[in-house]
């Protein structure tokens, strides 16, 4: 199957779980064709078809409660309940149950694709030394506050400035209703008082949901502004790879529940939507704002243990570790080669460029 067909397929399957958004669907297909990196970003369905052929022995391992579309722009920052600043994953939508490499070898192979600037072998084991230090340890989540002050500069020098931000929000087209009446409820509950009034706006943000429906809900509270969103969700794009059709349990509430995690306590699945709070403060940080040069390599590595916080909710830190130590020297280098070979086969195929 190419990637035309796939893609024709896996939204077709999609729509029998979701309101598809026509227009912000064509919009995700014209940013697939602009790079390689947004295109790898926006086609989830089609690595989870391919990537155990492509990567062969490096595709088995231990299976774990896995991120599934990992790469280096699912990092952000956000508050938890002691108000403050965490840095690490945050988009789940397509948790799945998966040989742990799923993981590593899509992480490595974006940092590939997004030519971060560093020697590749060294970009990979800087990935495989934060993996295995974080698991050696028990994992421990990025409070910013504390312990961390180059991950820190990075993260806070690129936060969003709030003026501009606050202003894009605003400048959204008003909605009579925020989606089904179920998402008003949400939003409702999740302002930060009960009663306040707010305006429903559909955004257009990411690029593997785009095409989802997905609502923000503005208000003016004591002097400022605050937001909340809702994106519809989906089963994994795993469970299409694997059978063409059928559905499945969405895992997003449940990864969160069992990682290794400073929670943001404005993040709650409701039914089948995600809803969250927006703030300059608690957003993704994006390709263009990522550090250059030495601090490269500490990114990465900070990136490999998270990734193990993740993995280590299915509670497997040894035999993670016993798996690692059997694998040949420089695998996940061979395994993010591969699919990034393959990846921009299907971008060239797909008409990029």
């Amino acid at each position: 199957m190419n990637i035309k067909k796939a893609t024709t397929k896996y939204e077709a399957w999609l729509a029998r779980h979701l309101r598809i958004v026509d227009p912000d669907l064509k919009f995700k297909h014209a940013q697939m064709r602009t790079a390689v990196f947004p295109f790898m970003r926006a086609t989830y369905y089609r690595w989870a078809q391919i990537w155990e052929d492509v990567c062969g022995d490096a595709a088995l391992g231990l299976k774990v409660l896995a991120v599934g579309d990992l790469h280096v722009e699912n990092f952000g920052t956000w508050r938890d309940i002691e108000g403050r600043l965490i840095w690490g994953i945050n988009d789940f939508d397509e948790v799945w149950r998966l040989p742990y490499t799923n993981d590593l070898i899509r992480l490595a192979t974006s940092a590939l694709l997004a030519e971060m600037g560093c020697d590749d072998k060294a970009g990979m084991d800087a990935i495989l030394k934060g993996y295995r230090e974080a698991l050696a340890a028990g994992g421990r989540p990025f409070v910013l506050a504390e312990h961390h002050p180059a991950l820190r500069h990075m993260a806070t020098a690129r936060l969003h400035d709030p003026e501009p931000y606050w202003q894009k929000l605003r400048a959204l087209a008003e909605l009579k209703q925020a989606g089904p009446a179920g998402v008003g409820k949400s939003f409702d509950h999740m302002m930060p008082e009960r009663g306040l009034r707010w305006r429903a706006a559909h955004r257009i943000a990411g690029l593997g949901s785009l095409g989802r429906e997905r609502y923000v809900a503005l208000a003016e509270w004591r002097g400022g502004s605050v937001a909340r969103e809702a994106k519809a969700l989906a089963p994994s794009a795993c469970v299409w790879a694997a059978t063409g059709k059928g559905t499945a349990e969405i895992l997003y509430q449940k990864i969160l529940d069992c990682s290794v995690r400073c929670r943001d306590p404005f993040v709650r699945l409701q039914k089948r939507w995600i809803v969250r709070r927006l703030a300059p403060d608690c957003s993704r940080i994006e390709l263009s704002a990522l550090p250059k040069e030495h601090d490269v390599l500490r990114l990465l590595n900070a990136m490999g243990w998270e990734t193990a916080n993740i993995h280590l909710g299915s509670g497997r830190a040894t035999t993670l570790l016993a798996d690692l130590k059997k694998r040949k020297r420089g695998w996940l280098l061979e395994a993010a080669r591969a699919m990034e070979k393959a990846v921009k086969a299907d971008f060239e195929a797909y008409g990029g460029g």
